[in-house]
């Protein structure tokens, strides 16, 4: 593998700032009673037949004794398989990791072969979508903590697409085929998802028209009551229970305060086999991007949940530059668009989140098939850091969610040649009472270099150590951000940092 295109941290920095975000989400999750859990590379037949045409995307592997391994694919089948073997039957799991699939890269998207996601995931025979609620919870949470803009919640259920497409006359062995040509309508309009329902998928083209009236709807409760007022939709038994589990989730999501970013959407129709129940996706909506230099811009259009009625879906006006919003296929996978991106287009930043709910999947790993219910949402922790990224750089300012590469707090720098003990011992007073510290491991540092080092990795503050000075029992403490300076008793220095970064933090 070429490290250029399967591991895309290219420096310290850049993993440590992944590594910050990571922790942001995971203060969120634990905030919700949840634990932590680590899982490696897992058995080939663990993952094999639980992401339908996606499979193909799956790292194999053969260790030196022959078994055929593979890295895993997301978080989530790993995580059942554990429930599993070890008979758990309630948990509330969160876990940061690496997954790996055999896709074409698109860096500018937020789309690699290696790179981390944030599972949080709920098992255990519940109330009905009591757990469903906490997930999106949890995702309006952290989507609201970063401060990335305006976004929305989609939600749908795949018992509703399978009672829609028995409904709509759509052959049993075709729902998986047609599910994902549906799931394209956020990105193409319907004359596309329509020209391939028909010649690709080879559906008659009265059922292709049916089809098409549902997909294209959207909306809140009052999409719940149309679909519920439609005789041959109710006909199945399936879509009836799907719907009567969407009003409630609508209702929990009023009580949790998340409504109005929440849309019933009936586009959504996540790839990934092993969903049973509700599904949803979170896509901002309030930025778009331009991949030749990754800036985001601010768009006019502000689009919240249930603001929506429960109207058809325009498909878009045609333009030299085309909008593409990613696509969003599974709990694990963010973006499957192989398609080239010309550095004209503006890109939206599409889906940031997804998840759902999956009862069968524990059970397919039990002996007994003793199944475990299950709902969970993923996060692409890389793609959340690059779009926090272009959005501080469009808004001109330095966002909260980007984080410094540093903890550090200090630098002890020296002012002349030489200060080597001198450096050390301040350092020693500053570990001594917590306060992370660093200084320079040359003999003879630059005071400018020394200073420059905290610009570049975000050292809010800096030591300054002069012969002079330390004669009259004084040093510096320098301000980095704003280079301000003020001499401060020796004796003093640890009560005078902890002032300054009291005084930083609270700006």
């Amino acid at each position: 593998m070429e490290p250029s295109v399967v591991s895309h941290l290219s420096n310290e920095n850049e993993v440590s700032n992944v590594k910050q975000l990571a922790n942001k989400l995971s203060k969120t999750t634990v905030g919700h009673g949840d634990v932590g859990r680590a899982v490696l590379k897992v058995p080939k037949e663990v993952l094999t037949g639980k992401y339908g045409e996606d499979s193909k995307l799956i790292y194999d592997l053969q260790d030196q004794g022959g078994e055929l391994l593979s890295l895993r694919y997301d978080l989530t089948v790993p995580f059942a398989r554990y429930v599993a073997m070890h008979k758990i039957k309630t948990i509330k799991r969160y876990q940061i990791g690496k997954v790996y699939r055999r896709d074409q890269p698109a860096m500018t998207r937020g789309r690699y072969r290696e790179f981390y996601q944030c599972d949080f995931d709920i098992a255990g025979e519940y109330g009905p979508m009591l757990a469903d609620v906490e997930c999106l919870r949890i995702v309006y949470e952290i989507l609201s903590e970063l401060a990335l803009g305006d976004f929305i919640i989609k939600i749908n259920h795949r018992r509703l697409l399978d009672g829609l497409f028995k409904a709509c006359n759509v052959p049993a062995e075709k729902f998986t085929t047609t599910c994902s040509a549906v799931d394209k309508l956020d990105k193409s309009p319907w004359c596309e998802v329509e020209r391939e329902l028909c010649e690709e998928k080879g559906l008659p083209r009265e059922t292709v028209d049916q089809i098409g009236k549902y997909v294209q709807l959207t909306g809140g409760v009052d999409l719940v009551d149309r679909l519920e007022a439609d005789s041959r939709l109710m006909e199945q038994e399936s879509a009836r229970i799907a719907l009567s589990d969407i009003r409630l989730l609508l209702a929990y999501c009023d009580s949790l305060g998340i409504s109005d970013r929440v849309r019933f959407d009936l586009s959504l129709a996540r790839g990934l086999d092993y969903y049973t129940g509700v599904i949803y996706e979170a896509v901002l909506t309030g930025f778009t991007y331009d991949p030749k230099d990754t800036h985001a811009q601010e768009t006019s259009n502000s689009v919240t949940g249930n603001n929506i009625s429960s109207s058809a879906k325009q498909p878009p006006k045609s333009s030299k530059k085309k909008k593409k919003q990613n696509k969003s296929t599974s709990h694990a996978e963010l973006d499957d668009d192989t398609e080239p991106v010309t550095s004209a287009e503006h890109l939206a930043v599409g889906s940031v989140a997804g998840g759902g709910r999956y009862d069968g999947l524990v059970g397919m790993f039990d002996p007994s098939g003793t199944p475990v219910p299950c709902v969970g949402v993923s996060f692409g922790v890389e793609r959340l850091l690059a779009i926090s990224e272009a959005v501080a750089a469009t808004r001109s300012e330095k966002l909260s969610t980007v984080p410094r590469p540093t903890e550090t707090e200090v630098m002890v720098a020296g002012a002349h040649k030489g200060l080597i003990i001198q450096r050390l011992e301040c350092c020693r007073r500053l570990w001594d009472a917590k306060i992370k510290a660093t200084f320079s491991h040359k003999n003879h540092p630059k005071l400018l270099d020394q200073l420059q080092y905290c610009e570049s990795t975000g050292i809010p503050l800096a030591i300054i150590l002069g012969d002079g000075e330390l004669t009259r029992g004084v040093v510096k403490l320098r301000v980095v951000s704003s280079r301000a300076e003020r001499e401060v008793a020796y004796d003093t220095i640890v009560d005078e940092i902890r002032k300054e970064l009291a005084n930083l933090q609270a700006q």
